[in-house]
């Protein structure tokens, strides 16, 4: 049987309204796209988290496939049509170029891709996040796959024991490390605790050498050169039979943890983890969300999805988001709230700065 290729391509090409959602225009017209063009996919699923359009997708062409990039880049160009005749805020945002060149990596949408081949049983998560910045998968896949707290199957399943490879990246001089866990765990905490700059591209397990996690890794505003948005990223997690449970997947986001992004992309606040009919979000355009889409893959078809945060198990999760955007909400323009000076991405410092210039003075 050829391996399966699970391509998860996303972007924000319009928001209605405001930065809240996706108007069922933009989705028709991909999905139209798809299945018009996308001849030689196996399956595909389309969906949103707040303004994002997401295109899940699987086919047998391998990752970063010109053919692929170039059906969803397509897709999108189609829908940032709509979103200009609908007027709808920040229409093409994320599309960085005029023209496809090759690869949609560098242009814009986020992308998270896996190559394999089908176990006896193939479950799946994706996890499509907005508001929030690609670093915001740090901490979730550190637990999922190097805490024992979390997930138990790394002390008693025997496939499991050996641990698991992380592949680092580093956003701003564009390198990457692979650390080997877990005796390499703490040396890969120094890294992966800056979740602004260092993200977790993927893992690997230690015992078979195949792939577990891939997550995008792209940041618009490096990119750019600008602010155009905040990068919402997404992140393929395979389960079972020597990885994670579904639940161990899913048990990080049951506390949730504070990540960059929100309102302007310029504050803090917590992931809160929500089903697909809560991921709109709307309070101060946050706080940020991540919706968790379940799938059994069998022959490269797309089983589901199950709508996994929708369980009530979760509203303590919510909750605790909740009080925490009320305390972060009431700090207003002050640090941690707000981000560091170096990380603001809609910022008036460069132009208070220069005007300040000569009266800024040596302290004596």
């Amino acid at each position: 049987m050829p391996k399966v290729t699970l391509s998860v391509i996303k972007a924000d090409v319009g928001g209605f309204v405001g930065h809240s959602s996706v108007h069922p225009e933009l989705l028709e017209t991909v999905r139209e796209h798809l299945t018009k063009e996308g001849t030689f996919l196996t399956d595909f699923y389309v969906t949103h988290v707040g303004d994002d359009i997401e295109l899940i997708m699987t086919h047998e062409k391998g990752v970063d496939n010109e053919e692929v990039h170039k059906l969803a880049w397509d897709a999108f160009v189609a829908a940032t049509d709509v979103a200009k005749k609908l007027k709808l805020y920040g229409a093409g945002q994320d599309l960085l170029s005029d023209a496809f060149s090759g690869n949609i990596k560098g242009m814009g949408p986020g992308v998270a891709e896996m190559e394999f081949e089908e176990r006896r049983s193939e479950p799946v998560i994706v996890f499509m996040a907005d508001k929030t910045e690609p670093g915001a998968w740090n901490f979730p896949l550190f637990k999922m796959f190097a805490d024992p707290f979390n997930t138990p199957g790394l002390v008693i399943d025997p496939s499991m024991h050996k641990g698991f490879d992380f592949e680092v990246h580093d956003l701003i001089d564009n390198k990457k490390v692979t650390f080997h866990c877990p005796e390499e765990m703490y040396d890969m905490l120094v890294f992966i605790g800056a979740p602004g700059r260092y993200c977790v591209r993927a893992v690997f397990s230690r015992t078979t050498g195949e792939i577990a996690a891939s997550s995008s890794t792209q940041r618009l505003n490096l990119m750019a050169g600008r602010y155009v948005g905040k990068d919402d990223p997404v992140c393929v997690v395979r389960c079972q039979s020597g990885l994670p449970a579904v639940g161990e997947a899913l048990e990080p986001f049951a506390r949730p943890h504070l990540v960059a992004g929100w309102m302007r992309g310029s504050h803090h606040g917590p992931l809160m983890p929500c089903s697909m009919t809560q991921c709109n979000p709307t309070r101060f355009d946050g706080p940020p969300r991540v919706v968790a889409l379940g799938f059994q893959i069998s022959s490269g078809k797309l089983i589901g999805p199950q709508d996994f945060f929708a369980d009530p198990s979760y509203d303590n999760a919510r909750m605790i988001a909740n009080h925490l955007s009320d305390y972060l909400r009431s700090l207003g323009p002050f640090e941690p709230h707000r981000l560091g000076l170096e990380d603001l991405e809609y910022t008036t410092m460069p132009d208070v700065m220069k005007r300040l210039s000569g009266r800024l003075l040596p302290i004596d």
